[in-house]
């Protein structure tokens, strides 16, 4: 029998769909290859046809295509960094200019390269990049908060198949993190307790929705979630703001990677989205929120019962989907 389950942060209901179950290779989302040959603008030799880059890593005595990671402004910013923050009323409604920045991260000289399969350092220098440049936007005081995101394959939003991460600053905080932000805090107000502390603690106890983890960090699949293989990553220890521990990356790289990988084996190399949710600029440092990343991969469509009900449903029971990940040969 199919059940509901509720988000024990949000409060957001979502269907287990028993009766659609799916294994893996029920799923038709179209897996990503990448094919090398073709123009790419964030390949070596094309730096021209970007925007001034922002921030680089290259080895010492490189030349201009000699990097190993780029950061640029997007092309077709979704918001434009220069000009005052202005905010007017129309009546009952408010608007304020488009304020903010849009940069890319190109991962990787390699075209065919992707987070799952490039090296564990590569990797760990894409994660100190999104840390850089989060440093960097938050001493912007129009700036509230930073949302780093990534598609990866056209189902998933891609417009370019070079593996690159976006991230966008903005003048608010965005609705879906301020809901989990304020969700946090009522938690934290009526028990004294991180609610993603007592989830990390009941799911490590139970063990059936735990993918992964090692010293500083842990993989799951939620209680409720929202896609089929839908999985966080989260610290062990608290924090509240996207930072490393103890200066390094490294476990952060390894436990992404493994991810990605096992989501590869599993779904043969589907496409995704992930996010990074952190703690709004002005309350960085707080005991009730813990950033973490979601990663969902596109394996069905949202249609009208989703959005007219705000409901999700899920073919795949997190139980299953964790299973099938700590099973998978990488």
């Amino acid at each position: 029998m199919s059940e509901l389950r509720k988000d024990p942060i949000v409060g957001r209901w979502v269907i287990i769909s028993v009766e659609r179950g799916k294994r893996p290779t029920d799923f038709s989302s179209p897996s990503i290859k990448r094919k090398a040959g073709g123009f790419c603008p964030f390949c070596p030799g094309n730096e021209y046809t970007t925007p001034n880059e922002i921030m680089a890593f290259r080895p010492e005595g490189a030349g201009p295509s000699g990097w190993t990671l780029r950061v640029v402004p997007n092309k077709f910013p979704a918001l434009q960094i220069h000009g005052e923050l202005l905010k007017t009323a129309e009546g009952m409604y408010d608007r304020m200019n488009g304020i903010g920045a849009h940069e890319v991260i190109i991962e990787t000289p390699n075209h065919i390269e992707s987070l799952a399969t490039m090296s564990l350092k590569r990797v760990n220098d894409v994660l100190w990049a999104y840390y850089l440049r989060l440093q960097d936007l938050k001493k912007d005081r129009r700036f509230k908060y930073v949302l780093i995101f990534k598609n990866e394959g056209e189902a998933a939003g891609a417009t370019l198949e070079h593996s690159h991460t976006q991230l966008i600053a903005l003048p608010i905080v965005p609705g879906l993190v301020r809901e989990e932000f304020e969700a946090s805090r009522k938690y934290y107000d009526m028990k004294e307790r991180c609610i993603f502390c007592d989830i990390i603690a009941q799911e490590r106890e139970d063990g059936k929705r735990v993918i992964y983890e090692n010293e500083a960090y842990i993989a799951i699949a939620p209680f409720a979630p929202r896609t089929p293989f839908e999985t966080w990553i989260l610290p062990k220890e608290h924090q509240s703001s996207f930072r490393p521990v103890k200066n390094d990356f490294m476990p952060l790289a390894d436990i992404l990677q493994r991810t990605l990988r096992q989501l590869d084996a599993v779904l043969d190399v589907p496409p995704y989205n992930f996010i990074i949710h952190t703690s709004p600029f002005n309350e960085e440092e707080n005991e009730f929120y813990r950033w973490h990343i979601e990663i969902t991969p596109k394996l069905t469509k949202i249609a009208g019962f989703e959005w007219g009900s705000g409901f999700f449903i899920n073919p795949v029971p997190p139980e299953d989907s964790a299973r099938f990940m700590r099973e998978a040969r990488i």
